[in-house]
This record gives structure tokens, C-alpha cells and sequence, in this order.
């Protein structure tokens, strides 16, 4: 639910004219360019996506024009104010409980007719409102002329031209919003007229909403609207009252005389008012001409080559993930080996010393170890914004409605999965589109098997050790493609068993195709991205101490260091023994050391109890610490690998890089099991504590915990023994 606005923000923004205060809410379809004019109003950095559930909750922003000061509420994006949705109902009850000064509507100007119902909504609440006609520039491209003092005349609003991405019309927005505030009680627009038969029910159901006192807070009319309409957040405040009773009767009674349902008579003559607007205000200069957008979707969209399309699309992000990002990984990796070799240097040569071992084993070991990849981490992001900002990415769900429809899946349900690409916790939140709580909980369940960002590092550590070059990036998209067909078959599975039900019709719009603005661009790879950064600069730090420190303690036991100095002693002074042979004797003993000392750590004991657990994976006790380490982010095991194997070793421009170590101590069939093993296994702690909190069950997200670590420890298994007898 959002955060409704505090009495204190009330009393400030609205009688007082001296503080010049005003709270404004920005309302707005899916695709409008709503978010783009929040950021552009309040100068705030808010992602951008051409398709439905961007923005789940409230976001504030602040703005000030001359000497008035706007607390801005960015609200979800929603077509109508019924409720059905989880983003309707925060709308709504931002709209109705907080009562901000202004509402301000983002209209899609070349979609008027089915932008203005919203609108039309909102007319009904009896709110101060403007209307932004944003993407005025695509209007026109189409040929649309707009008689604008005709529809501010016919509608009783201040309509303000816009085109959001380019800046223009903010001063014009701002000067409407605060010249509204002035005109308050006549600023709400001319509602329709919705017809003799149903006019006559309101005005007597309204009469009654009056006479009762229930919901003073809220207009009569638009009260008496809503039970007629059914409205099941209405009707269930006013459950068991003669209220109820009245709306079925009129309801009864409208169906009778006019033969269909008030909530579709309502929605007609809503629309009936707005084409009436239209038809006077609004001239199409092109006849026949098909837009741009829908002979690329002839294409695009078919059911032929819309599929392999996407498919390819996919690969070629992939490819050039790899591509494009190998050359700056080397100069991180590089950077960061100079800075290993420079702090050791501080130390006398052969010197132990815990605060070393922390910078460079902990530290550098471990953050470097994740940094490396951030290069893959923003190709990868910068690709999927430059798709979502174009429009494609609204085009790929409508083609994966299809196959959702046969799994039993919501249409809806790929998009909060596209976004599981990105990261989890804002995917599971983007559940709340969903109407229906299976839906809901079936896609949650199965989110985190889309290879978040967190696994990006994971897969370009194991790829690049144990794939040749050629195979780099058709080996990430496979196991991209594994993780959608095991979301698949597990939602299939949930959809038949535990969470049964019918799925109700996917309705999508597919906004025109756009050129990404390069700041739109940079801002929504800088966003995810920059969430990494922070991510390896704190939890990652600090998850990399505590496994450092795990590792530490506690430690070897006096006699067992005395047997690995009496060792020592022998060879050195063993004057049989040339000086090259006894150099590598001794290294021999220095190593043995470091891995008993591991092995004898509080991690390595874990380790060692999870081993015979995770052997028939084909993991040794190593590898099973770090899958430990990986359940607090999945990029720890990253780090947790390049301590593990930088323990006991001296840091210089020598020293191998974690991938070669790593091929050198295990085989292709193995890396591929990490890589599948990480990929289904249990998500990130914030997943869980996510799916808890929007499942409002502690039960569901332990069911995910439980059940992706038992898949992932079924699919690993079977594909290394499998691959073993194969080999």
C-alpha cells in the first residue's frame, strides 16, 4: 500500500496560500511518458520502460516553480480507477485518501480516446486536475491536429502540450498546475452525462449515499457511481447497509430496461462522452496511411518470425555482452593486480600478518574479485534498456503470451520475469499487475530461475575458464534459455497441483516504437548497475570479511604448525637436495599448509559437512563453501572462490587469475554444473524476505527456498552423472 500523505503535508499544502506549498500527484496509463515527466519536473532518476507495472508504488519527488514548492507523487501507471489490480487500488487510494491539490493527468496525445478515460475517472472524484498531453511530437507525426481551447472548453481542464523525453512544455505544466490550485472548486472538469435510465438511478442512490453519512470523506456522485458499477472496495465498506441493497435494485433495474450490466453501460457512455470530444476537437490529416510501428510489427509480432526473432535478439545481446566486455575486464583485473602487488609490498617479504592477509585475501580478493565483471553487467544492461526504451520489449511479451497462456499463465506474468533478468526483488514486486493471487504467487515462485544480474558474474568467471571463445556466448544464452524453460515447466507444475485455477485474458497495449533518447538510456543501465556498485561496496565487502574471517579461525592447532615448520627444517637444511628441488619442496609444505589450515576453519568445516551432500553434483568442499557464501548474494561466490584460492600465496604480477585456477582443478562438465547449480538454486536472502512480504506468508517463501535448492540439487545431479558416464 503507498504511503498516504501525513496530516501534516495536508494542512501545509492546501488552505495556507502563504507557504506556496502544494502536494501534486501525476496519474497516467501504462506508456504515457508519465515517469519520464517526474523525472523531468523533479530532476529525479526513476527507470523508464515501455511496459505496464514500471512503477508499483508512490515515488516522490520535489519541485519548485518561483516561489511555490510541489511535493510531486509519481503514481502507478493504471487504466482505470476500478481497482481490479494492485497498481489501481495504490492509485485510488493515493487519489481518494490523500486528496493531493492537484492531479495531473499524462495523456498519450496520439491515443487520446483511451487515455482520456482515466481521466474521465478522476473528473468523477472531483479533483483539481490538468491534463499533459505528452508526446505531442508522435501525435502530430501521425497527422493529428488538436483544437485545444475547443477541448478545454468541452472537458473544463487546462490541457498543457508536451513532449516529455525532449523537455518541452515543463514551465507551461507548472504554471497550469499552480494557476489550477487558484481555481480549485471550478478546476474539476465537466462530468458526462450518463443517459436518462442511469442518471436517474445515480441521482436517487446519491440522495441515499447523503442521507446515510458513510464515507463523508468522498464525493456522493462518485460513491453512488461506484456501487452501481459494483465496485468491490466500495461494497465491501459498505457490505450489510440499505446502501447495498438500493445499488442491486437499480442495478437490476438498469440491466432490465437497457439489457446489459451497469459497469459496461457506464464504460460505454464514458466513452460515448469522449468520442463526442474527439470527433468535434480532434482532425486526422492522414487517411490511409499505415503507421511506422505496425509494419514493423507485421514483421516483428508474426506469428512466423516473431519467436526465432526475439530468440536472436537474445543471442546477439549475449554474444556482444561477452564481446565488448572482454577487453575492459582485463584492465580492471589488471588494476586490481597492481593494487594487490603494491599493498603486499608494504610488508617485508615472506611476513604474516592478519591486516595483510585481510586487504588482500578479504578485500581485494574478494571485491575485486566481483568488480571484475562489471564491464558484462553494463552491456548487458545497456542492451535491454536500449529494447525497452525502443518499445520491442512490450512485443516480446505479447509473443510470450502465447506460450504463457498454455502453461496456464498470465500474459502479465512475463513482464515482471523480464525484469527477473535485472534483479529479483523489483521483479516478484512487479507481480502486483497481476489480478489474481495464483497468478501472482505462481510467478513469484518461479522469478528467481531468470538469471538475475547477480549470476552475470558467476557465468562470465566459469564461461571464459572453461569454454573456448567461439562458444562464450552461445553457452550464456543457453543457460539464459534453461532458466526460462525450467520457469516454464515449474509453473506449469504449480499451475496443475497446488495453485489450480483459471487464468483471465492478457490485455497488453504495444506502444508505438520510439528512438531511445541516449539519457533515457544511460539512466536505466546507470540504475541497475549502480545498485550493483553499492551492492559489492557493502554487503559484498562485508559478507567477504566474514568468510575471510571464517576462514581464519580457528586456524591450526600449535602441534600442527609445529610438524609444518619441522618439515620446513628438514628440507632446508637437507644438503642432498639441489636448491631448485628444495624451492619447490618447501612451496609444496607452504601450500599443504594453507589448504590444512582452511580445512581446519569454521568455513571449511561447513564445507566439509556439505561436501558428501553436494559430491554427486560434482562440487568438492571448496566449491561448497562458496555455495554457502552465495546465499547472502550469488555474486559471494565469486568472491568466495578468490579467497579460497588465494589463500597462502604471494600476491604479484605472477599470480594466476582466479579463472585459470579454477581450470585447473576441475573440468568442463563440472563449470557447466556451477554455473546450472547457481542458476536454480535458493535466491538471495532479499528474494526470500521479498516473496515473504508480498506473499504476506512466511510458508511460500520457505516453499522457494526449499524447492528451488532441492531442483537445483535434482537437475545438477542428474547432468553430472549423467555427463560422467557420457565422459
Amino acid at each position: 500500500m503507498p504511503n498516504l500523505l501525513r496530516e501534516d503535508e495536508k494542512s501545509t499544502s492546501s488552505s495556507d496560500s502563504s507557504t506556496h506549498q502544494l502536494t501534486v500527484a501525476l496519474a497516467g496509463n501504462p506508456n504515457s511518458g508519465k515517469t519520464t515527466i517526474f523525472n523531468l519536473i523533479t530532476g529525479a532518476r526513476q527507470h523508464v520502460g515501455n511496459y505496464p507495472g514500471v512503477t508499483v508504488e508512490e515515488v516522490r519527488g520535489v519541485c519548485k516553480f518561483g516561489q511555490t514548492r510541489m511535493d510531486v507523487i509519481d503514481l502507478p501507471g493504471t487504466y482505470s480507477l476500478t481497482a481490479y489490480s494492485a497498481e489501481e487500488l495504490v492509485a485510488r487510494q493515493v487519489l481518494t485518501e490523500g486528496k493531493p491539490d492537484v492531479v495531473v493527468d499524462i495523456v498519450d496525445a496520439s491515443n487520446l480516446n483511451r487515455n482520456l478515460y482515466l481521466a474521465i475517472q478522476i473528473m468523477e472524484l472531483q479533483l483539481p486536475m490538468v491534463l499533459a498531453f505528452n508526446m505531442s511530437d508522435v501525435a502530430a507525426s501521425q497527422g493529428l491536429k488538436f483544437d485545444l481551447d475547443m477541448l478545454q472548453q468541452r472537458l473544463g481542464l487546462k490541457i498543457v502540450p508536451m513532449v516529455g523525453n525532449k523537455g518541452t512544455g515543463k514551465d507551461d505544466l507548472l504554471s497550469a498546475v499552480t494557476e489550477t490550485t487558484r481555481q480549485a472548486e471550478t478546476a474539476t472538469g465537466s462530468l458526462p452525462n450518463y443517459g436518462e435510465e442511469i442518471e436517474r438511478e445515480l441521482v436517487e442512490l446519491q440522495k441515499a449515499v447523503e442521507e446515510s453519512a458513510l464515507l463523508t470523506d468522498l464525493p456522493p456522485r462518485w460513491i453512488a457511481i461506484k456501487l452501481l458499477e459494483g465496485d468491490s472496495d466500495i461494497r465491501e465498506k459498505l457490505a450489510h447497509t440499505e446502501l447495498a441493497d438500493l445499488a442491486d435494485k437499480a442495478a437490476q433495474r438498469l440491466e432490465s430496461e437497457l439489457g446489459d450490466n451497469p459497469e459496461a453501460l457506464l464504460a460505454d457512455r464514458r466513452y460515448g462522452f469522449i468520442n463526442g470530444v474527439c470527433r468535434e476537437a480532434v482532425q486526422s490529416t492522414v487517411e490511409s496511411r499505415r503507421r511506422v510501428s505496425d509494419r514493423i510489427d507485421a514483421v516483428v509480432v508474426s506469428r512466423i518470425l516473431g519467436l526465432p526473432i526475439f530468440l536472436g535478439l537474445m543471442y546477439l545481446v549475449f554474444q556482444l555482452t561477452f564481446t565488448l566486455g572482454g577487453p575492459p575486464m582485463e584492465w580492471i583485473e589488471a588494476a586490481f593486480g597492481w593494487l594487490a602487488v603494491t599493498i603486499g609490498g608494504l610488508w617485508p617479504t615472506g611476513s604474516e600478518s592478519l591486516l595483510r592477509s585481510l586487504l588482500l585475501d578479504g578485500i581485494i580478493g574478494g571485491v575485486g574479485g566481483v568488480l571484475v565483471f562489471l564491464p558484462n553487467i553494463l552491456f548487458l544492461f545497456l542492451a535491454i534498456a536500449i529494447l525497452e526504451d525502443s518499445g520491442y520489449m512490450a512485443r516480446a511479451a505479447f509473443l510470450m503470451d502465447r506460450l504463457m497462456h498454455k502453461i496456464g499463465m498470465h500474459g502479465k506474468s512475463f513482464v515482471p520475469m523480464l525484469i527477473g533478468f535485472g534483479c529479483s526483488v523489483p521483479a516478484i514486486m512487479a507481480t502486483r499487475t497481476l489480478e489474481s493471487r495464483k497468478d501472482r504467487l505462481v510467478t513469484m515462485l518461479v522469478v528467481p530461475l531468470m538469471s538475475c544480474g547477480a549470476r552475470l558474474p558467476i557465468y562470465a568467471l566459469i564461461i571464459p575458464a572453461f569454454f573456448p571463445s567461439k562458444w562464450h556466448g552461445p553457452m550464456l544464452w543457453i543457460i539464459y534459455l534453461i532458466g526460462i524453460a525450467l520457469a516454464v515447466f515449474c509453473a506449469w507444475f504449480l499451475k496443475k497441483t497446488v495453485l489450480r485455477g483459471e487464468t483471465p485474458p492478457f490485455v497488453m497495449e504495444l506502444p508505438p516504437y520510439r528512438l531511445p533518447t541516449l539519457r533515457s538510456v544511460l539512466t536505466h543501465m546507470w540504475n541497475r548497475s549502480s545498485a550493483y556498485l553499492k551492492k559489492a561496496g557493502t554487503i559484498i565487502l562485508g559478507i567477504s570479511i566474514l568468510l575471510w574471517a571464517m576462514q581464519q579461525w580457528p586456524g591450526l592447532s600449535a602441534t600442527q604448525v609445529g610438524e609444518f615448520e619441522t618439515m620446513r627444517t628438514a628440507i632446508a637444511t637437507d644438503s642432498s637436495l639441489d636448491e631448485s628441488f628444495r624451492d619447490l619442496r618447501l612451496e609444496e609444505i607452504d601450500f599443504a599448509e594453507a589448504e590444512a589450515t582452511l580445512q581446519s576453519s569454521l568455513m571449511g568445516r561447513v564445507g566439509s559437512v556439505l561436501e558428501p551432500v553436494l559430491k554427486p553434483c560434482g562440487f568438492d568442499w571448496k566449491i561448497s563453501t562458496a555455495m554457502v557464501g552465495a546465499f547472502a548474494a550469488k555474486e559471494v561466490f565469486v568472491s568466495q572462490m578468490g579467497i579460497v584460492y588465494s589463500l597462502g600465496e604471494e600476491q604479484d604480477e605472477e599470480s594466476e587469475p582466479l579463472r585459470e585456477k579454477l581450470q585447473a582443478n576441475y573440468t568442463e562438465l563440472q563449470g557447466f554444473c556451477i554455473m546450472l547449480f547457481c542458476l536454480i538454486s535458493a535466491p538471495c536472502m532479499a528474494t526470500i524476505a521479498v516473496t515473504k512480504r508480498e506473499s504476506n506468508s512466511w510458508m511460500w517463501a520457505l516453499l522457494q527456498l526449499a524447492g528451488l535448492t532441492f531442483l537445483a540439487w535434482v537437475v545438477t545431479t542428474a547432468v553430472y552423472q549423467a555427463g560422467q558416464l557420457i565422459t
